[in-house]
This record gives structure tokens, C-alpha cells and sequence, in this order.
């Protein structure tokens, strides 16, 4: 059996990311999808109003509503599907899951986001950095593009 461990927090963008690897039909090796959620953040100014168990019974509505989405495509064919919320770091949260289920390809599915940085899942992942020059690059393209309408 095949393990896929796979990162989400937008179910529209992890589906795009897993057309190209859903079955085409014919005799393969079922698989076993292993689906990540993650969450957004809350932040700093709404958890001071919200207490724990709030913020754990959104996430957990928000899963439930990402997982929904994805659960009827991945589960074509004789394959499994497995769910769970990231809840550590997400190198952490790979190689637990690699030690509980065996050898899996990782795809990070997660919807890249302008101006912040995301967290590898692995450890051999290059930690992208824009900075301050990645910034400035996509703001005179802006501006470039303004220009010349």
C-alpha cells in the first residue's frame, strides 16, 4: 500500500495540487491518503477574547468542512483516507506520521500566501524566504504593470 501524507488549509487548492496524482483506472496499488488540516492562525487580538476550547471547536468545524470536501475524491477505488489536525511543527507531525504508517510521499498542498513565510514539512524542504528584496521586486512589478496600461 502507498502512503501519501498530505498538507491542506484550502480544500479548492489541495484539489488542484492532486489531480495529477488521483488514480486513472487499471491494476495499481490501493493507497492510503494521510490528510493533514491546517488551520489558520488565530490572531493575537481575537484570542484574547476566545478561550481554548472555543478555538479548538472552530478548528475542528473547519476541518470538518475542508476534509468534506476532499474525502469523496480521494476515496475512489479502494482507497483510504485518514484525517487528523497538524498540531506540532510540521517536520514533527511528518516524521511521526512516516514512523506510524511507514515509508509516505509528502505534498504539501497549502495555498502559498503573499508575505508570509510557510513552515516546511519536511526537514530537507528549503525554507523559502522572500524578503525584503522579494517584496520590493513584486511591488515594482506592480508598478511596471500600472505603467504601461
Amino acid at each position: 500500500m502507498d502512503n501519501i501524507i498530505v498538507y491542506v488549509d484550502d480544500a479548492a487548492y489541495a484539489l488542484q495540487m492532486l489531480q495529477p496524482m488521483l488514480p486513472a483506472g487499471g491494476a495499481r496499488n490501493p493507497t492510503r491518503w494521510i490528510v493533514v488540516g491546517c488551520a489558520p492562525r488565530v490572531t493575537h487580538r481575537v484570542s484574547k477574547w476566545v478561550t481554548h476550547s472555543a478555538r479548538e471547536s472552530w478548528r475542528g468545524k473547519w476541518a470538518e468542512k475542508v476534509f468534506a470536501q476532499l474525502m469523496p475524491v480521494l476515496e475512489k477505488e479502494g482507497d483510504t483516507v485518514l484525517t487528523q489536525l497538524a498540531q506540532t511543527t510540521l517536520i514533527t507531525q511528518t516524521e511521526s506520521l512516516i514512523k506510524q504508517h511507514g515509508a509516505a510521499r509528502v505534498l504539501d498542498a497549502r495555498r502559498p500566501k503573499f508575505g508570509q513565510d510557510m513552515q516546511p514539512v519536511t526537514a530537507s524542504q528549503a525554507q523559502e524566504s522572500h524578503g525584503v528584496l522579494g517584496y520590493a521586486t513584486a511591488l515594482a512589478s506592480a508598478g511596471l504593470l500600472v505603467a504601461t496600461d
